[in-house]
């Protein structure tokens, strides 16, 4: 893979500043709109398995307070089905280059990633 995935929502903030930090050094984007189309399951797993859970909720976004969830017991399980439902639940963007993944707006992350696909395959 040559470029890099981003899973987001048009009106993401987050995710735009995501797809004009790739497009600024010439990398290749598959841009994945969760509004559109949610994460299958193999790719929230990924993402999952390398933070946590916790680590992909947006605990301090307006969807996760206006729903009530900070005050809700609720079940990874369900709590992934109301993800799936409503993506800006999820730390925005989800980014993944290869092995390489970041939750949230993390530019550090992103440097990284390009670094990598600028050296090339090993």
């Amino acid at each position: 893979m040559q470029g890099v995935q981003i899973f987001g929502v048009k009106n993401s903030q987050a995710t735009r500043a995501a797809e004009r930090f790739f497009k600024e050094r010439r990398v290749q984007i598959h841009f994945v709109d969760l509004g559109q189309r949610p994460m299958s399951p193999g790719e929230m797993k990924r993402f999952t398995d390398r933070f946590g859970f916790e680590g992909v909720l947006d605990r301090e976004g307006k969807p996760y307070l206006d729903a009530g969830l900070k005050y809700l017991k609720t079940s990874g399980a369900e709590m992934l089905t109301r993800c799936e439902r409503e993506p800006r639940l999820l730390l925005l963007p989800l980014v993944r280059a290869g092995n390489l993944l970041s939750a949230g707006h993390d530019e550090n992350a992103w440097k990284a990633m390009t670094a990598v696909l600028a050296s090339g395959p090993p």
